[in-house]
């Protein structure tokens, strides 16, 4: 069984930081990789931040250079931190890990709100 549990969401205004943790638990298997996505109202849900075991990773063009993804491989966590927020981030984030090289396995997600 496995299961993603996101934490660190908020309210935060305009410029200010938040930090997004996912943690997986799982009895057997290996991580592969993780990835944060991101759904606002309306809006389909879009990739944000993407990273590898070996911690490769790729970001959407509009969080480069605000927003960092990493991983703890020995705590089964991947984190997201984000500085220079704008209200444009406000959404639903989830964390998503492949599990076993063949399934994605995806959190509850955990709110972001930024105000103006």
């Amino acid at each position: 069984q496995v299961q993603l549990v996101e934490s660190g969401g908020g309210l935060v205004q305009a410029g200010g930081s938040l930090r997004l943790s996912c943690v997986v638990s799982l009895k057997f298997g290996s991580i592969g990789p993780m990835a944060w996505h991101r759904q606002a109202p309306g809006k389909q849900r879009e990739l944000v931040a993407a990273i590898t075991r070996g911690s490769i990773t790729n970001y959407v063009d509009s969080v480069k250079g605000r927003f960092t993804i990493s991983r703890d491989n020995a705590k089964n966590t991947v984190y997201l931190q984000m500085n220079s927020l704008k209200p444009e981030d406000t959404a639903v984030y989830y964390c998503k890990a492949v599990i076993n090289g063949i399934r994605d396995y995806w959190g509850q997600g955990t709110q972001v709100t930024v105000s103006s």
